[in-house]
């Protein structure tokens, strides 16, 4: 059928206006002002993630001196990078797929577990584990928006050996000082004691040698007596 000039027009505005937008839509594309776009298809709306923005991101988490781990709700690891792997010593391919928990020694695993069934949104938790290498961990939480990945969470692991080895020596430092200070304190309670024994002591050689010399002074008395009675004797014979 032969189309009319108003129909003409209105296909040359209505393609007109798509053009205009899907220009918009590249000029953002080029400016980085999109990291994705979603398509309508055949199977519904598809999300496509513009390598541009993506590339740096993922070389960024694979480079990172932290293990990074994508969890699942249950605690299912889905994701994670190189750095994580040397952490747990195992291949990344063991740990993909696996439980997060087996990681962790079972004292510490109840903590670990009762961060999982939180979903606030923008909750982020800190936790301190020790591995099962005997690693120390500090894990961060972080939950993923609901349309990226449901309840999956993001979790940064940084190790802390060294950190909490360093407290080990300083509580085993701090403990020996407190010893040493109590033996200090008992030696001197000691040399305490002593001088007040001393002093009991010296107090009464004073008072002997007090009584001594007045005993002293009165032999000394009698003797000048009995020497005055003698000179007084000798006069009258």
């Amino acid at each position: 059928m032969t189309r009319t000039i108003e129909q003409l027009i209105i296909e040359n505005e209505a393609l007109h206006s798509r053009l205009v937008e899907t220009e918009e839509v590249l000029e953002a594309i080029r400016v980085g002002e999109v990291d994705a776009i979603i398509v309508p298809g055949r199977k519904g709306e598809q999300v496509y993630t513009i390598s541009s923005a993506e590339t740096p991101y993922r070389t960024f988490v694979e480079e990172m001196d932290e293990g990074a781990v994508t969890l699942s709700g249950e605690g299912l690891v889905i994701y994670c990078n190189q750095r994580f792997s040397e952490l747990v010593n195992e291949p990344i391919e063991r740990v993909i797929g696996s439980y997060f928990k087996r990681f962790i020694v079972p004292n510490d695993r109840s903590k670990f577990e009762k961060l999982l069934p939180r979903k606030e949104q923008n909750n982020n938790n800190i936790l301190t584990i020790s591995l099962v290498n005997s690693l120390y961990l500090k894990l961060s939480f972080h939950l993923l928006p609901a349309y990226l990945q449901g309840d999956n969470c993001i979790l940064v692991a940084t190790d802390i050996t060294e950190l909490k080895r360093e407290e080990k020596k300083l509580r085993e430092l701090s403990l020996l000082l407190e010893q040493k200070l109590d033996v200090i304190k008992q030696l001197r309670m000691r040399l305490i004691e002593k001088k007040i024994d001393s002093d009991i002591e010296i107090k009464k050689l004073k008072n002997s040698n007090k009584k001594l010399a007045q005993k002293i002074d009165m032999h000394k008395q009698v003797e000048s007596d009995l020497k005055l009675k003698l000179r007084h004797k000798k006069k009258t014979l």
